[in-house]
């Protein structure tokens, strides 16, 4: 009789027959059932509003998509594939929809390729246009400057990289390819102004490809070298501000580009970082390591400890800089942006009634190895939010953009966060 009062008769076992009975459907309540009425399918949904400068966009490489998620509300709002890798979105300040270029094979992986520019919808995230391309669009695991939109909102350049390198220009107006212009030695497309785009050289120069009112190629011309490739490179995650791309060396020298002329130009040389915080070894790091607020004028720069080439380690703090004064204003700590497994949150303690929710925090910010923070965006209204998230986790951080203040952690139902964009709101390009 003692094993059968081990096992069933003693207080462990009756808890484990209890546990099992309510794992049963219907076994603590026999006359339970459930009326769940049947989904309807085949209905297209609209979002509930026009979009907002706090809904934000975040790229997921492993599933080949993006999500839009409020953070206010903290609610995930719908979803666009993005074919093969995950390119970045362009957005259009003059129209309610965006473009994308894609790619896809006629066998998942393999077969025959087509590459594309998707215009979809803002208000339904439908697509309601595409424009086929040469099957050149160079694929980066990092989408930066794969693709620009002409400051008048009318061409659309695709980079692409066969190895040999040039751009499809796209008229999104008319919804029609242009043509391919050749750039060889440059790579990579930023917007200058009005029919006018940028390339990085592979000598430090940069080349402006200027497009007649047809889209059609008018001029290349090849300007001076403005940074050196071999001593100190530049990353090409560039922000701009207002009518300067400001491009950030391996080093955390500023290398800005004013693109207001008739000829862009170099401007003077800065520094993220003085004598003392070299010798401390603080570093750029981050696959999107810079934002712009542009209202206030801050840039924002991940930063690390770390050797020569850490610059794609991720960042342990958030320094802020005055662009006019080109002076550090602030320094923010981060907090963990939680783990997701399969783009559900890893929750440590988050239903805990108070005070012991906060111990989830804690453990996130003082115990659980940090993944590091690899992206930083800010959105572009008068109350801006700062958002950080990690390579490898679906899980974001949420901080006053003024203050630097820590708000709240959300999901973004990703596996991953690939990279974060804020297109809506005041000064967004």
């Amino acid at each position: 009789m003692r094993h059968r009062t081990g096992l069933i008769g003693g207080p462990v076992g009756r808890a484990a027959v209890v546990l099992m009975l309510l794992a049963v459907p219907g076994a603590n309540c026999p006359a339970a059932r459930a009326d769940v009425a049947i989904e309807q399918t085949g209905r297209s949904e609209t979002l509930p509003e026009a979009p907002r400068s706090h809904w934000i966009w975040i790229a997921d490489l492993l599933l080949r998509r993006s999500a839009l998620l409020d953070l206010d509300r903290g609610t995930f709002l719908g979803m666009i594939s993005t074919g093969f890798l995950s390119p970045a979105a362009v957005f259009p300040r003059s129209r309610s929809e965006f473009y994308l270029p894609e790619t896809y094979y006629s066998r998942g992986s393999r077969g025959t390729r087509t590459d594309t520019v998707t215009i979809y919808d803002a208000n339904s995230l439908a697509p309601s246009g595409e424009v086929v391309i040469p099957p050149k669009r160079a694929m980066n695991v990092l989408p930066s400057a794969n693709a620009a939109l002409s400051d008048d909102d009318r061409f659309l350049a695709v980079f692409n990289m066969t190895p040999a390198t040039s751009l499809s220009i796209v008229d999104v107006e008319r919804r029609q390819f242009v043509e391919e212009i050749a750039t060889p030695g440059c790579s990579l497309v930023y917007a200058a102004g009005p029919r006018r785009f940028l390339m990085l050289c592979g000598d430090g120069s940069f080349l402006t490809v200027s497009l007649g009112a047809d889209g059609r190629q008018e001029s290349k011309v090849r300007e001076a070298a403005f940074f050196d490739p071999q001593a100190d490179p530049v990353t090409e995650k560039a922000v701009r501000y207002r009518d300067r791309w400001l491009f950030v060396s391996f080093e955390g020298f500023v290398h800005p580009i004013d693109v207001s002329g008739e000829v862009p130009r170099a401007e003077e040389v800065w520094s993220l970082f003085d004598d003392e915080d070299r010798r401390s070894s603080w570093r750029i790091g981050g696959s999107q390591h810079l934002a712009v607020h542009e209202a206030s004028g801050r840039l924002f720069s991940l930063v690390h400890r770390g050797g020569a080439d850490t610059h794609k380690e991720p960042g342990t703090e958030l320094w802020v800089y005055d662009l006019e004064t080109r002076t550090r204003i602030q320094r923010i700590q981060l907090h963990h942006p939680g783990f997701s497994y399969l783009g559900e949150t890893l929750e440590f303690g988050q239903s805990w009634v108070w005070p012991f929710h906060r111990i989830s925090g804690w453990l996130l910010d003082h115990v659980v190895p940090s993944l590091g923070l690899s992206q930083v965006q800010v959105t572009q209204d008068d109350e801006p939010l700062l958002i950080t998230a990690s390579l490898f986790s679906g899980s974001l951080a949420v901080y006053d953009g003024l203050t630097g203040r820590f708000l709240r952690r959300l999901s973004s139902g990703n596996f991953t966060a690939h990279s974060i964009q804020a297109p809506w709101g005041r000064g967004s390009r």
